[in-house]
């Protein structure tokens, strides 16, 4: 009897789809297929095979079983759950999982090998080719450089057929990490930490520990001795270590490789597609057995995960805002558990979830309360602008102008810190106020000088600043309103013009290749003044940087977000811990315009525990996250009626259910993106309620029409 395969598609589509298995075809859950979809042939993945038991109509056959390496269970369990919990189409995820099998293959190279035949004439030239070529394949013009001849000798030991060319691919392998290389000397505290962790890796099963450590304190060495531990107890383990910038990447894959002889697998963005697909077949094999890479990495084919290390677990560039709508810390501690690995979440400034499960027993919480070696914890003051405000046109106080000029005097290095991008974020006209904005959007026009354009963030629109204002005619009436970091840097070459000063933000470092080579330049002492966005903010160690300067400390706490407090002390405890972190004092400097704010005030006394303490106490009288839930519904829709119609039904047919609080539907702050307007539901549920379920059954009781689209966001980070 004929077996029905179900198949998931990595399309938009609701479920999995039924074919017939063609008989001898021999399909396994997991397996890549190629089945018919329309006029097409399409990838999928069989969820589930079942006898077919007869019925009302016949099903389309399975078209082929691809070669490429099948999923294996726990992946396609961890897509399917993360789709029931982000109330998505399973395929979304799918479509994350596929990424690296559907990449181009590498090219064939041109590579040329010793046959045995001898050469009529055997001269010295001729002689070192051979013995070069001996080694193995190699291309031809690497092999002229090896034997240091020039390619017409190649050539004729070619054409008298003593070398052959050949075309091969280059074998998808990774060097197996050397154990038997120690790690870092670690301090009584760090080896402490340690201990627990190895002991919960050597354990087994599923654990969760908050690898809770200040500023420079080596969280990453601790965490690499239970990454050590995971690899030895199992020489099929597989570890993930889960990075939330590009930038930070470089870094830490440099350290791995450092500490077992080996490059783990990279995995983010900025990996060219053939070397994404090299990493995703090695980890499906199971031959590559470290992946440092950025959130999607989350979604490779481990054949055997042992390990997963959440590094900057508090991070938001965690969380995915559009396509697939997820949290990869959350996604994280969840895959650990269907694959029975452990999980570490590392952070200077934890997240308050993963502080309130720590303190209430469902995660380990080891504690690094001190700086490794002799570095100490730098100074932080803080600089009331209404006291002592910045020259009229500039942004740097005189207080911290001061201190950049002593820093400077010594030789030592000075980050100033301003977390937003270009040179000035609004642009408006003087004659008729109107503000420049992208077409068809709410978003701001931002002007970045080094290009002369105004770009929105949002969009990716960009058009070169205009003579004249598009709305009254007036010329020359445009004025920048506000610092990006691009002004900043212009203010500080004016102040100290023989300084080499330097700008990191993602609009001057483009790859990681050139994050790297930036951060580089910054450890080793050949940039004086660095002006930098998040980008710079966390995880680097720059040895001579003993100066921070935050240039707008408030930035963070406007507008309605609730976690506006919790983030900003994050983002401004990450960027005043670059200082000081060798043996050189640091001090940190925040200009705010509300120095009695409680986070200024926790900054400054440095007293982590009386901040969370207090803004934990607001969430838990408010329901909110830790202590409630929340979920995000936005829609949107090219024709305002049309939206606000389809609004009312969906908000008659929200389900009741208790200890569930339905807020909205209210106008989006960016109520206009790319022609579409904007309207959100927030939803607050107690801990007990299962949000997900809840969104479900509303989402099934309405059905968006036109072009009305609907998005669920679960724990959302964003509320514009």
């Amino acid at each position: 009897m004929s077996r029905i395969a179900s198949v998931l598609i990595p399309m938009p589509l609701p479920e999995a789809f039924d074919y017939a298995e063609p008989e001898g075809m021999a399909l396994a859950a997991g397996d890549q297929v190629a089945v018919p979809l329309g006029p097409r042939l399409i990838r999928g993945v069989v969820t589930q095979l079942r006898e077919a038991l007869g019925g009302n109509r016949p099903l389309k056959p399975v078209a082929e079983k691809l070669d490429d390496p099948p999923l294996p269970p726990g992946t396609v369990e961890f897509i399917q759950w993360a789709a029931r919990y982000a109330v998505d189409a399973p395929g979304q995820p799918l479509a994350i999982a596929l990424r690296g099998a559907r990449a181009p293959k590498p090219r064939p190279q041109r590579v040329v090998r010793v046959t045995g035949a001898q050469p009529a004439r055997a001269t010295p030239a001729r002689i070192r080719v051979l013995e070069a070529a001996a080694a193995g394949p190699i291309p031809p013009a690497d092999l002229a450089r090896a034997a240091e001849v020039s390619s017409g000798v190649v050539k004729g030991l070619i054409d008298e057929g003593a070398l052959v060319l050949d075309l091969i691919v280059a074998e998808a392998r990774f060097d197996a990490p050397d154990l038997a290389l120690h790690g870092a000397d670690l301090n009584p505290s760090q080896a402490a930490a340690a201990e627990v962790l190895k002991a919960l890796v050597m354990a087994g099963g599923y654990s969760v520990a908050l690898l809770d450590g200040v500023t420079g304190s080596g969280k990453t060495e601790v965490y690499l001795e239970a990454v050590a531990t995971a690899l030895a107890a199992d020489p099929g383990a597989q570890v993930l270590i889960l990075l939330p910038e590009i930038a930070l990447t470089q870094a830490v894959i440099a350290r791995v490789a450092g500490r077992f002889g080996a490059q783990p697998g990279e995995w983010h963005s900025d990996v060219a597609p053939p070397a994404r697909r090299r990493v995703w077949e090695s980890v499906a094999a199971g031959t590559c057995r470290i992946v440092v890479g950025a959130r999607s990495a989350l979604f490779l084919p481990f054949r055997k995960l042992a390990l997963i290390v959440v590094d900057e677990e508090h991070d938001g560039s965690f969380k995915q805002e559009e396509g697939f709508i997820y949290h990869a810390r959350d996604l994280a501690v969840a895959r650990g558990k269907i694959e029975d690995a452990a999980v570490v979440l590392a952070s200077a400034t934890p997240s308050l979830e993963s502080l309130r499960n720590a303190e209430t027993g469902r995660y380990r919480w080891l504690k690094l309360t001190a700086r490794h070696g002799t570095a100490q914890l730098p100074d932080i003051d803080l600089i009331d602008l209404r006291e002592t405000p910045p020259d009229p046109g500039r942004w740097l106080s005189p207080p911290l102008v001061v201190a950049m000029a002593e820093t400077w005097g010594r030789g030592e290095q000075t980050l100033l810190f301003l977390n937003r991008r270009g040179y000035a974020p609004l642009v408006l006209c003087r004659a008729c106020g109107e503000r420049m904005t992208a077409p068809d959007t709410d978003s701001w026009l931002v002007e970045h000088r080094y290009t002369g354009r105004l770009v929105c963030h949002l969009t990716g629109f960009s058009m070169p600043k205009p003579l004249a204002c598009p709305h009254c005619g007036a010329k020359e009436s445009l004025v920048s309103i506000g610092p990006g970091v691009e002004r900043v840097e212009e203010e500080a070459r004016a102040l100290f013009p023989d300084a080499r000063i330097a700008v990191f933000s993602s609009d001057t470092v483009f790859d990681a290749r050139e994050a790297r080579r930036m951060i580089e330049t910054m450890a080793a002492g050949d940039i004086d003044i660095l002006v930098a966005t998040q980008a710079a903010a966390k995880g680097h160690n720059f040895p001579n940087l003993t100066l921070v300067g935050v240039v707008d400390a408030d930035l963070g706490l406007r507008g309605g977000d609730l976690r506006a407090a919790e983030r900003t002390y994050q983002l401004l405890a990450q960027a005043t811990g670059r200082a000081g972190r060798k043996d050189r004092p640091g001090r940190a400097l925040l200009q705010t315009y509300a120095p009695e704010h409680a986070v200024m005030q926790a900054l400054k006394a440095q007293d982590r525990d009386a901040f969370v303490a207090a803004e934990m106490a607001e969430r838990e009288l408010a329901g909110l996250p830790p202590f409630g839930r929340l979920a995000a519904v936005i829609a949107s829709g090219p024709d305002a009626a049309q939206l606000d119609d389809f609004l009312r039904k969906m908000a008659e047919a929200a389900p009741n259910a208790p200890g569930v609080a339905v807020y909205g539907p209210a106008d989006a702050p960016l109520g206009l993106i790319r022609g579409r307007r904007r309207k959100r539901f927030l939803i607050r549920a107690d801990r007990g309620v299962d949000l997900s379920a809840y969104m479900a059954a509303w989402r099934a009781r309405v059905r968006p029409s036109g072009q009305i689209r609907v998005a669920i966001d679960i724990d959302p980070y964003s509320f514009l």
